[in-house]
């Protein structure tokens, strides 16, 4: 695109301050071994929404990207009047991340996690030559497939089988995006060992996760859209959380935003949920523990099995890393809240009948976490809120579009011998 340059930007090591250019697809510290994310330092301190750039990409000054991929969309921010009237709210506003073509959301995955891969796909990256491997519990395979497919970029996806069901699309994925599976009874867990082993071949190389800037700054997208249509910074922010990197880059979009100076100095309250049975999150921070606390395998992946919203079951999040998720609720402060499947189903309901559009699961999670503070008093009926809905409109898209879903090429046991998987990923990957 002939208007779009390279973003200006260096990164910076949270554990001990190393500056450093962002030159090879960088993860980690290059100077130090502690365990910590590093963050983008952008040249442009005050952000201009670039409305000349298509969908996401109008929000380029605080993304760290080189290039513009098609058929991105961004989060749609808007104040709530009906779901804002059932909870007595006066300043809840609605941050859209899905498809309500309506309300102009036009992410056709229903899901932010495009946000991330259109961030992640435009990053500047020397490892063209081989095959990024992303590891998901199913909405972050489903966009990377979507982003990869549509761009032709080489892609291989790890999925536990379960959540297989997660890979729809209204038209077929590209050859150069792979998918394995864990067979069932598997979890993300289990995904994220597959493609570890994986990346320890020299055909491919990993996305990172939390650990890439750029997975975090599209994320942190969702709050740019809120300030700017706001006009300030919230009071709080309402999300959903497996890993918690959403409201990492959450944070980190706030603190952007108070350095700009134009928005406000004050830190959203960080009020994030979990599926109950399953809280890792909320073990640890009301245990006042910044390592996760222990947790039996067969004992989490039943809990997995009981909850709705299965993109919500990581059991090893950027929660004690440094800059990672409990350094930005102590910074921040903020509450971690469990809501049940059955909370969830009915602010589901409530939304849907009083905003007009279905949530999904892992959303439907943070409405009714909202609901939830609102009945026990810990949100104030003026408070500007910020409710980040990470994922709606697929109930919509699915009646307006044929469905078809993506089948893995290769299923592999939960706790695989590492050699026959490399030896498969070969032969696949020869035959391309």
């Amino acid at each position: 695109m002939a208007n779009f340059t390279k973003t200006e930007y260096y990164l910076e090591s949270l554990c001990c301050g190393t500056r450093f250019n962002d030159g090879n697809w960088e993860l980690s510290c290059p100077e130090n071994e502690t365990p910590s994310l590093i963050r983008a330092i952008y040249a442009q301190k005050q952000l201009r929404v670039r409305e000349e750039l298509p969908g996401l990409y109008k929000y380029a000054d605080w993304l760290p990207i080189n290039r513009v991929l098609d058929g991105s969309g961004a989060p749609v921010t808007y104040k709530s009047e009906g779901f804002a009237r059932e909870l007595g709210l006066e300043n809840l506003y609605i941050t859209f991340n899905g498809y309500w073509p309506e309300k102009g959301a036009v992410m056709n995955t229903g899901s932010f996690k495009e946000c991330e891969a259109y961030s992640v796909c435009a990053r500047t990256n020397y490892n063209e030559e081989k095959t990024m491997v992303v590891a998901s519990a199913g909405n972050t395979a489903r966009a990377f497939a979507r982003v990869c497919s549509e761009n032709k970029i080489p892609l291989l996806l790890c999925v536990p089988s379960d959540n297989l069901k997660a890979l729809w699309f209204n038209e077929p994925i590209d050859p150069c995006v792979k998918l394995i599976a864990t067979e069932s009874g598997g979890d993300y867990f289990d995904a994220i060992h597959l493609s570890n082993i994986a990346c320890e071949m020299d055909i491919f190389f990993p996305e990172g996760g939390a650990k890439n800037v750029a997975r975090r700054d599209g994320m942190g997208t969702t709050v740019l859209s809120a300030v700017t249509t706001i006009g300030q910074i919230p009071d709080y922010y309402f999300q959903a959380v497996g890993s918690g990197t959403g409201a990492i880059a959450a944070w980190e979009a706030n603190l952007r935003f108070i350095e700009d100076g134009r928005f406000g100095s004050n830190k959203m309250k960080l009020m994030v949920s979990q599926n109950a049975p399953f809280t890792p999150i909320k073990d640890a921070w009301e245990a006042g523990s910044r390592k996760m606390l222990p947790m039996d395998d067969a004992v989490a992946r039943k809990q997995v099995e009981e909850i709705d919203a299965k993109v919500l079951s990581n059991r090893k999040p950027p929660y004690g890393i440094s800059g990672g998720l409990y350094d930005a609720m102590t910074d921040a402060g903020g509450e971690v809240l469990a809501v049940t499947n059955e909370e969830a189903d009915l602010a589901s309901t409530l939304f849907e009948l009083n905003e007009g559009i279905d949530l999904e699961p892992a959303a439907a999670v943070a409405a009714a976490s909202l609901k939830q503070a609102v009945e026990a008093g810990k949100v104030e009926k003026d408070a500007v809120i910020m409710l980040n809905v990470t994922g709606g409109g697929i109930q919509k898209f699915q009646k307006e579009n044929k469905i078809q879903f993506m089948k893995p090429d290769l299923v592999f046991p939960v706790d695989p011998d590492p050699r026959m998987v490399k030896e498969q990923l070969q032969e696949l990957f020869l035959q391309v």
